[in-house]
């Protein structure tokens, strides 16, 4: 005889004892059979199974809110409350086509205990049987209860198949592959898989809330290889099966509806024992090594030796109450048990939801007699999918049965297609979409009901397409949010040998590994795809740095054999400012000028500021930077080209080196030129001391500024300084040459000033860019005269006078220069000239009275310790 032979036999053990697949067996072995689950996801999952054994026509789905029912159905997968069998009658239960099979199985016979879903399990328990067989599925712990409870069952005991073994705790980012992280609460769970999206490429998503069809997508990510690990919540435990090597509880804690608590030992086991199936071991462990996220030993040691506390007690309420009236109703719902290991469950919202309607004056007014306490208790039924909270849900309710207690005692199409409408949009981020898939499971378990609606099929088969819709548009969400295929492959990848992977580099420079795009390449610029989120950019720029070294190397080869006109220049936006203070020269004061150069912004002045932007081929590839002098100027190479190697980068610098010596040489000869002077010996110290200081500001000074080492230039170094193209002016020393336009674009671009004048400039408004000595323009009033003119003014001055006798200066010079009459007038004044009387044709006449002497250095002290030092130094 079958060791199943009994009328009733419990199956008890841990996870992993193939209680379901035993279950699943025995029921195809006979001619009809049911299976009650706890979860509709678990129900869709043997559903699947069945058909593949038995045919798509004799296999029925019924679960609240999706129900397939083939007219020749003879087994049927259901979840807990929808079971349709004798008895059991709870709020939303449809007792139409109740049947009578062989066999029947209750899946997760302990959930007897939960205090929201309890009373139904119990109920089951007790009540449900098959004509041959019944078969109850639970953990040990129900061992008690099914003694107590079914006192004739015969109890089998199954081991598991695989070790399950604590691992320890570990980080998200040193979890292995094929781990599931468990968290409990829908935000819990977005943020971990966020977490693992960033360190480890993505995780597929598995939740109770989810449609199967979601579901269905997300696992066969997981289970197809595309992501190494998933994200779930406590619905996994409810013998979802799917290849998890390890289980990782990132808390230890769970609101159960009525407070947060922290698991029982039986359900931490319960969803760790999800790692290892069949004969493969499996491990579990948190993401806490300590605090209330840890394990504790005992905790530890009870799940790897299947060790919990027994049952004591299972949840009841009674599964066939009075529908005399509404208070019959409640009262035999309040009903005490009776048996010592029952207790009385906790009010569920259906009672709720009819206590609170039961208040409501038209409802008692609309329900005299059985039927429509019936009806009314059957809409209190309506599950509260979208947990908006008790009123929302109460006025949902109310409004139902107000359809169903008046006319034709249907609900109204307008109000039901209207509805469901308005859930039909696929749009949205992941919590929006999650909740319109709540939204109309509320509308599909309506459309469920047989007498609900004039055309319940119809209904049924609408909600189910918007919730496959919005199931797919969910996956692709979740799958966009928290999956990156590209870091996926790219993580697996990185550590292999480079040639491992082809790299791919398009016209656009576009960068592809395996077809996916990991960014750009402009010149030696790696630029991370404009789609990667912030914390994946580290990642990418490593495989990018791993996979293009050949490429960067071709490309430093070519650099280095370019044409000099293969480079170019682009000047920096913007550039360092003149600082504020009193300008040189400016109102001929006669007072003591500082050099030019202390009067320039600190960026003007070596070790600031990146210079000019080199560029080759379009890109960026070195800046000019400043070197010992303005004649020795350094390339700095842009940072990009870090990732050549030491010889390529070698070669890059080299030649770059050469192209900007030669371009200093081409633009700036006089640098150059002034530059050996400081280096030459036989040129002597004063001369050496006027060439740096020129140097120094740019090749021009205010003669001021200069009147130092002027005194002390004899004439054969003021001959040196005229041969290579410096004149020394009345008010200012300069270099003519460095104002033509090709040169003094150069030279700014050498001493940082910005990219102004406007070329061929002659006079400048005061305040335009540029109007200052730095650039080459005298300030003048309310203009600002370029210093080489400014020079031909004085020329012209001296060769005209003679003397100190009043002259008249030609004014065509400064009309063709566009000078106005005050900005003449000053100009004449700081080059020592004051005007006369006019002549007796009325015009302006000037007469010289000489420039002011620069003021003599005082004398330092004789009467101290450091005028002795000197007169030692001197002796």
């Amino acid at each position: 005889m079958s060791a199943y032979s009994n009328p009733v036999t419990a199956v008890l053990g841990p996870t992993n004892t193939g209680k379901t697949h035993l279950a699943i067996e025995r029921m195809c072995g006979h001619s009809s059979g049911m299976i009650g689950f706890p979860l509709r996801l678990l129900a869709r999952e043997v559903y699947d199974r069945v058909v593949a054994i038995k045919g798509k026509d004799r296999v029925a789905l019924m679960t609240g809110e999706e129900r397939i029912v083939p007219p020749d159905a003879r087994w049927f997968l259901c979840t807990a409350e929808s079971m349709p069998i004798r008895g059991g009658m709870f709020a939303g239960a449809d007792t139409q086509g109740l049947k009578d099979v062989s066999f029947l199985a209750l899946d997760e016979a302990q959930l007897g205990a939960d205090p929201e879903r309890g009373h139904v399990f119990t109920d089951r328990l007790l009540n449900a049987r098959g004509r041959d067989e019944t078969m109850i599925l639970g953990s040990e712990t129900l061992r008690p209860m099914i003694k107590a409870l079914v006192p004739d069952a015969e109890i089998v005991n199954r081991p598991r198949f695989s070790t399950l073994s604590y691992a320890g705790a570990k980080k998200l980012s040193r979890l292995p592959k094929r781990s599931a992280i468990v968290a409990f609460s829908a935000e819990e769970v977005y943020a971990v898989a966020e977490m693992v999206r960033r360190l480890r490429g993505g995780a597929a998503v598995v939740m109770g809330a989810l449609s199967p069809r979601t579901r269905n997508a997300q696992v066969a990510m997981f289970q197809a290889g595309e992501v190494d690990y998933l994200v779930a919540t406590d619905a996994i435990g409810m013998g979802l099966n799917m290849d998890v090597q390890h289980v990782a509880f990132a808390s230890l804690n769970k609101f159960d509806g009525q407070r947060q608590r922290r698991l029982t030992v039986s359900e931490m086991a319960q969803i760790a024992g999800r790692a290892g199936r069949h004969q493969r071991d499996g491990t579990f462990g948190a993401l806490a090594a300590e605090g209330p996220g840890a394990f504790t030993p005992e905790e530890v040691y009870a799940i790897e030796e299947h060790r919990f506390p027994a049952l004591d007690f299972l949840y009841w309420r009674e599964g066939e109450p009075g529908l005399n009236s509404i208070d019959a109703l409640i009262e035999s719902l309040e009903t005490r048990p009776a048996h010592r290991a029952l207790r009385t469950a906790p009010p569920a919202v259906d009672l709720g939801v009819l206590k609170r309607l039961a208040e409501e004056d038209w409802v008692r007014d609309r329900t005299h007699g059985a039927v429509m306490v019936a009806r009314l208790w059957a809409a209190c039924g309506v599950p509260d999918f979208r947990k908006l909270g008790a009123d929302q849900h109460v006025r949902l309710v109310s409004r139902v049965f107000g359809h169903l207690s008046e006319g034709d005692g249907r609900i109204p199409v307008s109000w039901f297609a209207s509805e469901v409408a308005r859930l039909d949009d696929v749009t949205g981020d992941v919590e929006t979409i999650a909740g319109r898939i709540a939204g109309v499971r509320t509308w599909a378990y309506i459309a469920h009901r047989a007498d609900w609606l004039a055309d319940p099929a119809h209904w049924a088969a609408r909600t189910g397409e918007v919730e496959e819709r919005l199931s797919d548009a969910l996956h692709n969400s979740l799958t966009q949010r928290f999956v990156d295929k590209r870091t996926t492959m790219l993580l697996r990848q990185i550590g292999k040998d480079a040639g491992a992977l082809p790299v791919v580099i398009g016209e656009q420079g576009e960068v592809m590994v395996e077809d996916h795009p990991i960014g750009t390449l402009a010149g030696f610029t790696f630029t991370v795809a404009a789609d990667a989120r912030a914390a994946d950019k580290r990642l990418l720029l490593a495989a990018a740095e791993k996979r293009l070294g050949v490429e960067l190397a071709r490309r430093a080869k070519a650099l280095a054999q370019a044409d000099d006109d293969a480079f170019s220049l682009n000047l920096p936006h913007t550039l360092p400012r003149r600082r504020p203070g009193p300008r040189i020269g400016a109102n001929g004061d006669g007072g003591s000028p500082s050099p030019m150069s202390s009067q320039l912004d600190p960026g003007l002045r070596r070790g600031s500021v990146e210079g000019a932007e080199i560029r080759w081929r379009g890109s960026s590839i070195a800046h000019i930077a400043l070197g010992p002098t303005l004649a020795q100027p350094r390339i700095k190479l842009d940072r990009a080209l870090d990732a050549l190697d030491p010889a390529s980068r070698k070669t890059v610098q080299a030649r770059l080196d050469r192209w900007l010596a030669a371009q200093v040489a081409r633009h700036l000869p006089v640098f150059g030129q002034l530059d050996q002077i400081l280096h030459d010996p036989v040129a002597g110290a004063p001369l050496r001391a006027a060439a740096a200081a020129l140097l120094q500001a740019g090749g021009l000074l205010p003669r001021r500024a200069m009147g130092v080492q002027l005194e002390g230039l004899d004439p054969i170094a003021r001959k040196r300084l005229g041969r290579i193209g410096v004149t020394i002016g009345t008010l200012d020393v300069f270099a003519p040459a460095l104002l033509k336009p090709g040169a003094a674009q150069w030279r700014r671009l050498l001493v940082r000033l910005a990219d102004a004048p406007r070329e061929g400039a002659t006079v400048l408004p005061r305040n335009a860019l540029g109007a200052d000595l730095p650039y080459g323009f005298r300030p003048l009033g309310q203009q600002a005269v370029r210093i080489d003119l400014v020079e031909r003014i004085a020329r012209a001055a001296h060769d005209g006078r003679k003397g100190r006798a009043p002259f008249v200066l030609d004014p065509a010079l400064a009309t063709s220069i566009g000078l106005h009459p005050d900005t003449l007038a000053r100009l004449m004044a700081q080059l020592g000239f004051r005007t006369a009387k006019p002549d007796a044709a009325g015009r302006v006449q000037w007469m010289w009275q000489g420039l002011t002497p620069n003021a003599k250095p005082t004398a330092p002290p004789k009467d101290n310790a450091f005028a002795a030092l000197a007169g030692m130094l001197d002796g």
